[in-house]
């Protein structure tokens, strides 16, 4: 989020001046529960975190964390102070989507969030198009696995794989990422199928719907290796370490890799464009989302 200015609060005669800024320090551990993580949420350091909770404890004259040895946690009264704090941020989000909405010039800097698996094996081989087409626009493109919000500014647009439900956006679904197993062609000539050895993710993921596809059609076979992205299973399937579960817009394209055939259901995830409602009609967030949509519709394994 952008900096403000300081923040004039004025019942009466009695009103004190409190920074913004200081604010901003404390949602942030509120959310993270340390310092520590707010200090990298917020990219600054610990003594920075601690040196903003402190000042506006003492704008505010009360205690608003319990500093714990491993954590923070809100007082009474700090608790109280976070709704308060989260509505601000809440308003000032939305007197900046509303001014940026309002921008008339078709240029500025559009930030993207999206999937690595889309941004590395897709969306980066598009980039020069849009480039082209409208040269005054800046993409920034986030890859990211996590879910971002848009209400707070993380980004402007996002790609999501699972339908988002927050009641502020506006969605649409654009393309259908379909999956198949896929392992390196000398793998397949000399290995039969119930000797595979799968490619699957590490236990922090077991709740990707892609991983629990793969394990059954597994069904007790081995799991040789466990890496936690896609491009590292493409990398160990290219070199012969089994059997990996990949889109097909990736492993049709690879030279060294065969498509198997497997008795297990066809699995396929949802691609979703999704944009904050106040963004929607802002002219460089439109051109970027349509060219988006475009490059998906025109893209047959991704296409819906």
């Amino acid at each position: 989020m952008r900096k403000f200015h300081k923040i004039a609060y004025q019942p009466g005669e009695n009103a004190q001046m409190f920074d913004w800024e200081n604010l901003r320090h404390f949602l942030a551990i509120a959310r993270a529960g340390t310092l520590s993580g707010a200090a990298r949420a917020l990219h600054v350091d610990h003594a920075t975190v601690s040196r903003r909770l402190g000042a506006l404890e003492a704008e505010l004259q009360m205690p608003l964390v319990e500093r714990l040895p491993r954590s923070c946690r809100l007082t009474p009264g700090g608790t109280k102070i976070l709704e308060l704090a989260q509505s601000m941020e809440t308003a000032a989000f939305g007197i900046a989507r509303h001014a940026r909405a309002q921008q008339e010039p078709l240029d500025g800097k559009v930030a993207l969030s999206a999937p690595p698996v889309l941004v590395a094996h897709f969306l980066a081989s598009h980039l020069a198009g849009l480039r082209r087409e409208h040269p005054g626009i800046q993409l920034s493109v986030l890859a990211q696995s996590q879910q971002v919000s848009l209400s707070r500014r993380e980004a402007d647009v996002a790609l999501r794989l699972v339908r988002p439900k927050e009641p502020s956006n506006v969605v649409r679904r654009i393309g259908r990422m379909p999956f198949a197993l896929y392992a390196h062609k000398d793998y397949a000539a000399t290995v039969p199928s119930a000797d595979w050895t799968f490619i699957a993710y590490d236990e922090s993921l077991a709740d990707m719907p892609q991983q629990q596809w793969l394990l059954k059609i597994a069904d007790g076979r081995p799991v040789g290796c466990e890496l936690s992205d896609i491009s590292s299973h493409l990398a160990a399937a290219r070199a012969g370490a089994g059997v990996a579960g990949l889109p097909c817009f990736i492993g049709d394209t690879e030279a060294d890799l065969v498509r198997l055939e497997h008795a297990g259901d066809s699995f396929a995830r949802d691609i979703w464009l999704v944009v904050h409602r106040d963004l929607r009609r802002s002219k460089p967030v439109r051109v970027v989302m349509d060219y988006i949509a475009g490059v998906f519709s025109d893209t047959s394994m991704l296409s819906t």
